[in-house]
């Protein structure tokens, strides 16, 4: 599965678009009580943790995107867009991570 952020593949041409396809995963208000409980972990002004578990979410919604598109009969997904949101969500928030691209046939 080629995932491009470009509008196409060079030297490879579409040949069907399939239609949007999009992934997402979201991180409980745990993930942001552990990041202070852990600000030991802060070097440099970074949290390794906090990072690691951002790029587990982005992972996880590149993943489920990419598995639609299989599902679809593609073979590529392009335009691809990554969205980083806050959700106030009762007493806490949740940060979801968001994929979405068109699902295409390449050859």
């Amino acid at each position: 599965m080629i995932v491009s952020t470009t509008n196409t593949i060079e030297g490879r041409r579409i040949v069907e678009y399939k239609g949007v396809v999009t992934g997402e995963a979201i991180l409980g208000a745990n993930i942001f009580r552990d990041f202070f409980a852990g600000i030991r972990d802060i070097v440099g002004g970074r949290s390794g943790a906090y990072e690691k578990s951002l790029r587990e979410a982005r992972e996880i919604a590149l993943r489920e995107m990419e598995e639609e598109a299989l599902r679809c009969g593609c073979n590529a997904v392009i335009g691809v867009d990554l969205d980083y949101e806050n959700i106030a969500a009762g007493s806490g928030s949740m940060l979801m991570v968001s994929a979405s691209g068109t699902a295409v046939v390449i050859e």
